[in-house]
């Protein structure tokens, strides 16, 4: 038996409804998509979505810790708004931090895109990472893959719209034969979707022309945002040659970061300890408390020593560490300047360590990264270092009643770090 028009058109009706709902589940998940993109671009170098702590508090819980959902609203809208009201809980938290400025975010998001940010803050993401997936490449991954998520819901959208058309379309000739067939008139026949097509353009060349020219801004945009990603790593964690955890040596065992990289603040470079300062502990301690003797087994053997005869009677290999955190050749990067001279805690680059089981990258060490920073940091140790006694001078006289940030004193100058 054929199939009427009219139920023809019912299948077709169905089948857009259920389009359309799949249709407004994909775009709830690329609004979801961008609210992640606004906190990686505008908090994730200070916060965490856990409870790690990197230059703010970690967001974690952060809606029951505060006042009210209003009062988060407004300090991430503008903070110093709040501080200067007399609130005491900014207060409180101002002093738990020292002082640290908090950008403002007035003027640079909406207040929609505010309330996205602190909906994704108190339902983060699950992640669930493949089993057995391990970071190998030198070169660094990134941890997430948003951008490729959100093209491929585009394009699942895209595909979807092209698949409602042309159901709409079949739609379209079902009812004009259904009015063909009441009238007694011949059917409509199809002209073609191309010949359609090419009708349309010729009758709309402005709108043709003002779509293509959207098109090609939108590809620009997506080719550039792109780009801005290129050596940008944060979330790289290599698989090292030995298993360390900075979590049980600078945590819980609160060894000094200093004790390691013992050259961080002498030189521009941090460097990376000898088996020789792991055998300072490791000749007495030779069972680990997660790994047993397996990885300390490993240094035994780079460095040449026999547990047995208690000798260094073999010849040393070395250990070939995998490099965490890479600027790219024409940086100049002084570790001493920032630790000695700036008086800089090692977080404020690398992260929380002491919570670290394998060493990552947290911050992503662009130009910009760095350029903001040393425009809110104050320069410390100033008054106190007699060599920068007479530079603090003019430079308080200069700026009078205005803090001394890095920036003040060249450095944000070209020649500071390329030269």
């Amino acid at each position: 038996m054929a199939t009427t028009p009219s139920r023809k058109i019912k299948t077709c009706l169905l089948t857009i409804t259920f389009l359309l709902s799949f249709l407004i589940l994909s775009v709830s998940s690329v609004f979801g998509a961008d609210a992640a993109k606004l906190f990686k671009q505008n908090c994730a170098v200070c916060h965490r979505l856990d409870a790690t702590k990197l230059t703010g508090p970690g967001l974690a819980g952060i809606a029951t810790r505060v006042p009210s959902e209003k009062w988060l609203f407004d300090w991430v809208k503008n903070n110093e708004k709040v501080k200067k009201s007399g609130d005491a809980y900014a207060a409180k938290i101002n002093a738990e931090y020292g002082g640290a400025s908090m950008n403002v975010m007035e003027g640079v998001l909406s207040d929609d895109e505010i309330k996205s940010v602190i909906e994704y803050i108190k339902n983060p993401p699950v992640e669930t990472p493949a089993a057995g997936v391990t970071a190998t490449s030198t070169e660094g991954t990134t941890a997430q893959s948003n951008p490729i998520n959100t093209l491929l819901v585009l394009g699942g959208i895209i595909a979807l719209l092209l698949i409602l058309a042309i159901i709409l379309r079949s739609t379209k000739y079902n009812l004009l034969n259904v009015i063909a067939q009441k009238k007694n008139q011949p059917e409509v026949s199809d002209s073609g979707w191309w010949g359609e097509t090419k009708i349309w353009m010729s009758q709309h060349k402005r709108t043709v022309a003002l779509g293509i020219i959207i098109l090609l801004l939108s590809l620009s945009k997506m080719a550039w945002d792109g780009m801005m990603n290129i050596g940008v790593f944060t979330g790289y964690k290599p698989e090292q040659p030995i298993k360390f955890s900075h979590k049980i040596h600078a945590g819980d065992n609160a060894i000094n970061c200093q004790y390691c990289h013992s050259s961080v603040e002498k030189s521009r470079h941090a460097g990376i300890p000898s088996p020789n300062v792991c055998m300072n502990c490791h000749k007495g301690i030779d069972k680990g408390p997660v790994t047993g003797t397996a990885e300390i087994a490993k240094i035994y053997e780079a460095i040449g020593w026999d547990p047995a005869t208690q000798k260094y009677d073999k010849a040393p290999k070395g250990i070939k560490w995998v490099k965490v955190h890479n600027l790219q050749d024409f940086v100049f990067f002084s570790h001493q300047q920032h630790v000695k001279v700036g008086k800089l805690d090692c977080s404020n680059c690398h992260g929380d360590v002491k919570t670290m089981t394998v060493a990552e990258q947290v911050q992503p060490l662009t130009m910009g990264w760095c350029v903001d920073c040393h425009r809110k940091t104050e320069v410390a140790g100033m008054k106190d270092n007699p060599y920068y006694e007479e530079l603090h001078k003019k430079l308080a006289e200069k700026y009078k009643g205005q803090k001394i940030t890095v920036d003040k004193m060249g450095g944000i100058e070209c020649a500071k770090c390329h030269y």
